[in-house]
């Protein structure tokens, strides 16, 4: 859908009945896996884990990207800055934060991120999640911060270089236009707020990853978007028609089944909550 999987894919037969379908749902935080899963197919990834810049920025689905790398256990939800959580849209404490995370050569490396920024080149990748995409593979991130956090520090450089930025983001956030959305946010538009003030950064030229396009990367399967939601544990699932070759699609579902099952973790701590006076920034 946004990222071009044609080269991974088994040819299917136009005649809808000679292949396999099978329909599937995943929750959230398996989506979460399966898109970790699925960036790391990516050839631009593969070719710079062996020689090149790879940062991760903060993000909860970062996260699992870095869980997939090195095969150890990340604390997720202090793995970003800012959360939706409890409700509300929020900040994890500052003292609790993690990351970004500088990779050299495909290996954890000292380097501050702003300063490995400041030596990528055009085949370098930068991964950074998102909190909306739309159907034309725009992307939008939820910014506290002034002057755009993450996306205002390293979208000048990515875009000015022709590097890679990556974005990881579910189906579960998807939204009709991200350009609409961007005229209507900002960090001192808001009148009130469930929780934290934000303004919301658009970016169009990202490389997005559903799970649309992980199971393509991962198993050649044709994936279609078919519904969303739930009750009672099952919110913000996705459900997918799987089309294609026997094999591929058993293959695409044993993947999922794989990760069904994805354990949850508990909110973090959260900076306190102090609603703005009238007479605020955000008020004039």
């Amino acid at each position: 859908m946004f990222y071009d999987v044609s080269a991974f894919k088994s040819p299917v037969p136009v005649l809808r009945d000679d292949r396999t379908h099978a329909l599937v749902n995943i929750l959230p935080r398996e989506s979460k896996r399966l898109i970790a899963k699925g960036v790391l197919e990516l050839p631009e990834v593969k070719r710079v884990l062996a020689q090149g810049w790879f940062v991760v920025s903060r993000g909860i689905t970062p996260s699992y990207i870095l869980e997939e790398i090195t095969g150890s256990e990340f604390d997720n939800p202090n793995c970003t800055a800012g959360i939706i959580t409890e409700g509300r849209m929020a900040s994890v404490h500052e003292d609790d934060r993690l990351g970004p995370w500088v990779f050299r050569d495909g290996k954890l490396d000292e380097t501050p991120a702003p300063e490995a920024l400041r030596q990528f080149q055009a085949r370098d990748v930068s991964i950074k999640g998102a909190n909306a995409v739309d159907p034309d593979g725009n992307i939008g991130v939820f910014a506290a911060d002034a002057a755009g956090g993450t996306v205002g520090g390293i979208w000048p450089t990515l875009t000015a270089r022709g590097s890679h930025w990556v974005a990881p983001v579910s189906l579960e956030r998807l939204i009709p236009s991200v350009i609409e959305a961007a005229r209507h946010c900002g960090n001192h538009l808001w009148d009130y707020t469930m929780g934290q003030s934000a303004g919301f950064m658009p970016v169009v030229n990202a490389q997005v990853v559903t799970e649309i396009e992980a199971l393509a990367l991962l198993t050649g399967v044709t994936a279609v978007h078919i519904g969303s939601g739930g009750v009672a544990g099952s919110e913000g699932a996705v459900m997918l028609a799987l089309e294609g070759e026997s094999k591929v699609v058993e293959s695409a579902f044993e993947l999922i089944e794989s990760i069904k099952g994805e354990p949850q973790f508990d909110p973090p701590r959260l900076v306190p909550y102090v609603r703005e006076p009238e007479n605020s920034p955000s008020h004039v």
